[in-house]
């Protein structure tokens, strides 16, 4: 049981009392579990760092740490205030970024998070002409799951993310928009023995040894659902894997067959490193959009990359290469 609080302290009192040292210091006893090697970090003394504790402690109106004999553990309000406080520090260390990026006349920098499927569908041409048109602008790019991704942006290690929010998810610190539809396809290398085949049938597939993804992603459960209604048993011989980067050269030096989504499907197939086999998946993935942290306010850069994501979107008025609709340099 978390211990509770008499009186937490008020928005207005977190504002006025709680500052910068407060949050140094929660970052520190987080690191060290320990009141010594905390003050030995901040170069204090251990009564001014306990001294410190019980003051951050009385402004925010509950404890904060807890003292055992091995040194200090968070309770779930500690834990609460280490998170923030690890936002807080690193947006202030973007914020230096920004500064100098203006000084330096440069657009700025984005950390950009995605799941693998709009990749070669709508991020190679949204970003290809965001740097065409902003070559100063500054983008670090992190390709994996959901999970993955949304637990990045909440530690303030990616400022925009195109994905899904994780079913079961609290997501009130999260503002979602669904942008993409989402197909899977089966794959194998492009000398497959089923491969060319106008008339494949699952079931002949199953003898094979497939690649999957890990059933935390939710591909897994459309993959299951698709043998369910075909009535096939799932394969025996089954490796498991959300990356594309494992899955091709496995694929290539074997007869594995794999699910992949249906747009790197159609990119590996266009460079004839991989055949769609004609088996149809059943169901289709929720659509997948742009992933923001709540109340957030976005710099230039993310607006910039923000903007051109939902050009590219169905329904939009223009082509992504063309990108009229954003600000000037």
């Amino acid at each position: 049981m978390p211990d509770l609080p008499a009186t937490l302290s008020s928005a207005a009192t977190l504002r006025k009392r709680l500052h910068m040292r407060h949050l140094r210091l929660a970052l520190a006893l987080a690191e060290h579990r320990s009141l010594r090697r905390a003050a030995a970090q901040m170069a204090l003394s251990q009564p001014a760092v306990t001294k410190a504790l019980h003051e951050l402690e009385s402004v925010v109106g509950t404890l904060l740490f807890t003292r055992h004999a091995r040194g200090i553990e968070p309770t779930v309000f500690g834990e609460a205030l280490i998170r923030y406080a690890r936002v807080v520090l690193a947006d202030l260390d973007a914020l230096h970024d920004e500064f100098a990026a203006i000084a330096a006349g440069e657009v700025g920098k984005v950390r950009l998070g995605s799941i693998l499927a709009p990749v070669p569908s709508v991020l190679s041409g949204v970003i290809n002409a965001l740097k065409a048109r902003y070559p100063h602008l500054h983008i670090v790019m992190q390709v994996d799951t959901s999970d993955v991704l949304v637990q990045a942006l909440r530690q303030d290690a990616l400022d925009v993310v195109i994905g899904r929010i994780p079913e079961g998810t609290v997501a009130d610190d999260l503002d979602f928009e669904p942008l993409f539809e989402e197909s899977l396809a089966i794959v194998a290398r492009a000398g497959h023995p089923q491969a060319g085949k106008r008339g494949v049938r699952l079931a002949s597939l199953a003898g094979y040894p497939w690649i999957i993804p890990p059933a935390a992603v939710p591909m897994w459960q459309i993959i299951d659902q698709t043998f369910r209604d075909n009535r096939v048993p799932l394969p025996e011989d089954i490796i498991e894997t959300s990356s594309i980067m494992g899955t091709l050269p496995l694929l290539a030096d074997s007869d594995r067959i794999a699910v992949v989504p249906g747009a790197i499907a159609e990119y590996f197939a266009a460079l004839g490193a991989l055949a769609v086999l004609p088996v149809a998946m059943r169901g289709r993935l929720v659509p997948y959009g742009i992933v923001l942290r709540r109340r957030r306010a976005a710099t230039p850069a993310m607006r910039l990359l923000i903007d051109a994501v939902r050009a590219a979107g169905p329904g939009a008025p223009q082509a992504v290469t063309e990108l009229e609709s954003l600000p000037g340099r």
